[in-house]
């Protein structure tokens, strides 16, 4: 059995758990908040037989696309700080997940 630890944007929380469920996997849900953009996130927890594993990540693929977004950056005016900023637009890439497999020694239900 693995243990699948995927860490993806709360934007593609709520479909990604519909999939899952849909396919038969067992999700448990976790709020968390990522430093990157200050942004939510949220943490899935899958048990996934070993011979299903790659159904799984497939779907978290198909789901967690990587695309564009814009945001704004802060900077000071004239190099000094003297409370004045400046902010502008910047591009970042959000979106795709970031998942981790372990292998899972024993599993119990109590």
């Amino acid at each position: 059995m693995k243990l699948i630890i995927a860490v993806l944007q709360d934007e593609d929380s709520s479909r990604l758990l519909s999939k899952l469920m849909k396919h038969g996997f067992g999700v448990t849900k976790l709020a968390t908040t990522g430093g990157f953009l200050r942004a939510g996130n949220t943490t899935l927890l899958l048990g996934v037989d070993e011979e299903r594993m790659q159904e799984a990540i497939d779907i978290i693929e198909s789901v967690c696309k990587s695309r564009k977004q814009l945001t704004s950056a802060t900077t000071t005016i004239g190099g000094v700080n003297h409370g004045e900023y400046s902010t502008y637009p910047v591009e970042v890439t959000v979106g795709g997940a970031t998942l981790f497999v372990l292998t899972v020694d024993q599993f119990l239900k109590v």
